[in-house]
This record gives structure tokens, C-alpha cells and sequence, in this order.
């Protein structure tokens, strides 16, 4: 049977070893060790960048829900009265009026690299020494979802930094995987799920984007496409300065809800057939709705061109899996692949289950043929 399982999960964290450890006067617990970042390193054993969401075990007390924020070299704690918030979900609380939705998170994330043996089959190392955590203005409320590409010789990984000022996408790049600068921000306010190519196009660098927005435009009668969250394309000259692509790239179609909202998962790797891309389809259901794995092949001289695509899952949520998890559980019905490398005759897919733990899945490249 191909390998599909869960090979990192909050159990597996050591927070005595976390960055935030010692340096918050409240106890914490790990919410979710997820939507991991993957490459292949020199040794050949494959990198994940797991996002660890790291929670206060008791937010609320002494009338006051409360929230985790860097600033100025330190993890502080914010304390907000329980009749200005909205506490209905866990994880965060939504300020009350105001024309705009404004949000407080009771977890803060950041990065831990782990390694796995070549396969993916169980874990080698932790690099606690290594992980990442915010450092700037623009990550106080935590570094989430890194995506790593490897483009020659040099590595780049793109996060989500999240801050009142803005909640924008951050490069690092690094000549190894473990070692990694901080570039900087590359795309500003709530553009998510931006992923590198593992390859230049034309002599320059190309990503996926997905900005992201409260108003979008229809499409005519009886168009074979959605409005709604798209995956765009921009290209760099050096990878860090970005200029959105003139034609549209992967858009959500009218022939399914399963892409109701959708958004780049792996960073596109060239096949023979062209640009291989992982990405995620949400069919609404529920709080958050049905998040699933799906796959196209774009042209390899011109990525906004969709060779091929196909409306059904390469991946669904495994409850299965998590079974063993269950009284961890905040959300169900979601896979959210984030990592791809070539491992013969087959490809090793990462993806953060149930915004929980961290799944490994072997696919066949023949699904792709």
C-alpha cells in the first residue's frame, strides 16, 4: 500500500525547547503542528517547516480573554475585556463593531524545521536550534504556513507574517534549507499562498499568489468560471520584487462547488508535460468548509496557460487518520497540501491535516501521466 500517514503532531513538540518558552507568565499547549513547508536537503532526507501553533491553555480569566504578541524583543500578553470580543471560536476572538472585521488570535505560530528520512516515513531530527520566530514589527502575532521552493543552487521560503499593520507574505532564503535570512516583505496586505516555482521561466522567477478580498466582480452568464479567491501569477527578476502577471492564472469553475474558494498548494515543480501544481479546493460546508487536494499541469513557457486540470480530489481529509487524535480535534474536513518532492516513481506529498498534525502521502506519478 502507498504510504499515507501522519508523521508529526502536537504530541511530538517539545515546548520546554519552544521559543516562546519561559518568556510568557502563562501556560501553553500545541494547538496544531501543521501545514508544513517541505525540500529535499544535500543528505537526501527531506525538511519540514511545520508551523506550530502554540495556545494559551486558559485564555480566558479574570473577565478578560487574552492574546499572545511579539514586540520589541519580547512575547507579551494582551488583555481584552469579554464584553468588547466575540469568543465563539478557540482559536480567536473578533473585536465587537467597528465597519470592519478586526481579529485577535489566542495562539501565536512559528516554524520548526523537522527532518524525515528520505520517504518521509518517520522522523530523523528536530532542529529546535533552527526554528523560526518572529523578529519584525510585521510578525507579532506569529511567522504561519512556510512554502519552500528550490530554484538552482538557492533556496526560498515564503511565509504568512500576521500584525495589525498588515498581513502580508515574508521571504527568507537560504544556501541550505536550515540556515535561513529574512528578506523581508515581498507581498503586502492578505496576499496568501504564494509559491515559488522550482524553476525559472524565461529567465525569471515566477509565483503563484492568491490575493485575497471581501468584493469580487461576476463573471457573465453562463461563464465556465466563479468569481471568488483565484490563483494569480507575478514574476521577479531576483525573487524578492514582485509584478503581477497581466493574464489570470488557475480560476475556481462553475462546474463544481469543491472550488468555491481556492489557493496554491505546492510550489509548481516542471514535468515532462509541463508545470506540476498542487492546490486546494473548499467546498462550503460549516464553520470553515471541505478542504481538499487537487492538481493541473500549466505550460511550461507560459504558466497562466492550463494544460490540463481535473475536477476530481487528489486528496480528501483522512478522519482516519486523526482517529487517534481525536480529543485534540478543533476542525474536521481538511487537508491542506503545502510540500512536493520527486522521489522516483513517485512523489512525496505533505500536507497539514486537520489544521493538526502533519500528513505524508505518496502518489504515484502515473496519476499525473
Amino acid at each position: 500500500m502507498p504510504l499515507d500517514h501522519l508523521v508529526f503532531t502536537p504530541a511530538d513538540v517539545d515546548l520546554s525547547r519552544s521559543p516562546l518558552a519561559g518568556k510568557i507568565d502563562a501556560e501553553t499547549y500545541v494547538l496544531g503542528a501543521f501545514n508544513p513547508g517541505m525540500t529535499r536537503l544535500a543528505n537526501g532526507n527531506l525538511l519540514l517547516m511545520v508551523r506550530i501553533a502554540e495556545a494559551l491553555k486558559q485564555p480566558i480569566h479574570d473577565g478578560h480573554i487574552h492574546a499572545i504578541r511579539w514586540a520589541d524583543g519580547a512575547y507579551h500578553l494582551d488583555a481584552w475585556p469579554l464584553a468588547l470580543v466575540d469568543t465563539a471560536d478557540p482559536r480567536k476572538f473578533l473585536m465587537r463593531g467597528g465597519g470592519w472585521k478586526v481579529l485577535a488570535l489566542t495562539s501565536l505560530s512559528w516554524l520548526l524545521p523537522v527532518e524525515l528520512d528520505a520517504e518521509g516515513r518517520s522522523v530523523v531530527a528536530v532542529h529546535y536550534d533552527r526554528a523560526i520566530a518572529p523578529t519584525a514589527n510585521y510578525q507579532c502575532y506569529g511567522v504561519e504556513d512556510a512554502r519552500i521552493s528550490r530554484v538552482g543552487d538557492r533556496f526560498l521560503m515564503t511565509t504568512c507574517s500576521v500584525s495589525p499593520e498588515r498581513h502580508c507574505t515574508t521571504m527568507y532564503s537560504s544556501a541550505d534549507a536550515l540556515d535561513w535570512t529574512l528578506e523581508g516583505i515581498v507581498l503586502d496586505h492578505q496576499n496568501k499562498d504564494m509559491l515559488v516555482f522550482e524553476g525559472l521561466v524565461g529567465g525569471k522567477y515566477w509565483a503563484q499568489t492568491r490575493p485575497l478580498g471581501d468584493l469580487y466582480f461576476a463573471y457573465p452568464p453562463g461563464s465556465e468560471w466563479r468569481a471568488g479567491p483565484s490563483i494569480n501569477l507575478s514574476t521577479s527578476p531576483d525573487g524578492l520584487h514582485w509584478k503581477p502577471y497581466d493574464k489570470p492564472g488557475i480560476r475556481p469553475h462553475a462546474a463544481t462547488v469543491s472550488t468555491a474558494r481556492m489557493g496554491g498548494g505546492t510550489p509548481p515543480i516542471l514535468t515532462d508535460a509541463g508545470w506540476l501544481t498542487l492546490w486546494h479546493g473548499v467546498e462550503p460546508s460549516g464553520v470553515v468548509g471541505i478542504y481538499r487536494t487537487y492538481w493541473s499541469i500549466l505550460d511550461r513557457d507560459d504558466p497562466s496557460v492550463t494544460v490540463r486540470t481535473e475536477h476530481t480530489p487528489l486528496l480528501e481529509p483522512a478522519p482516519a487518520l486523526t482517529e487517534p487524535l481525536k480529543d485534540s480535534l478543533y476542525l474536521d474536513n481538511v487537508v491542506f497540501t503545502t510540500g512536493i518532492a520527486d522521489a522516483g516513481d513517485h512523489y512525496v506529498v505533505a500536507s497539514g491535516e486537520a489544521d493538526l498534525a502533519c500528513r505524508i502521502t505518496h502518489v504515484a506519478k502515473s496519476v499525473f501521466a
